[in-house]
């Protein structure tokens, strides 16, 4: 099956510096607006155990996890400190107009 953009959001729904939960079937995704109107995506659920990384800080392209204070790069999902060893999966997001779209497997 192939990959299908869906749309998760409006930009202006995401304060700059913020981070929103949105679910896609089965995917929990954090959907984070960086300065400069840049958007990205990841994993919502932290790698290391259960907890949502839209509840926890965004600073400098990095989300701490709230439970563990694990941190993951939001570009490449990669795993930056203990106790998360495994890295987060990244979607692709794009903008049109004012609407945002996650990349999302089939």
């Amino acid at each position: 099956m192939a990959d299908s953009w869906v749309t998760v959001a409006q930009a202006a729904d995401i304060a700059e510096g913020g981070v929103k939960a949105v679910r896609v079937g089965d995917h929990e995704i954090a959907l984070y607006h960086l300065p400069g109107g840049e958007f990205r995506a990841t994993d919502n659920i932290c790698s290391h155990e259960y907890a949502q990384l839209s509840d926890g800080w965004l600073e400098n392209g990095e989300i701490e996890c709230p439970l563990h204070a694990a941190r993951f790069d939001i570009r490449s999902g990669k795993a930056l400190c203990a106790p998360a060893e495994k890295d987060l999966t990244v979607f692709e997001v794009k903008r049109e107009g004012d609407a945002l779209l996650v990349r999302v497997p089939g």
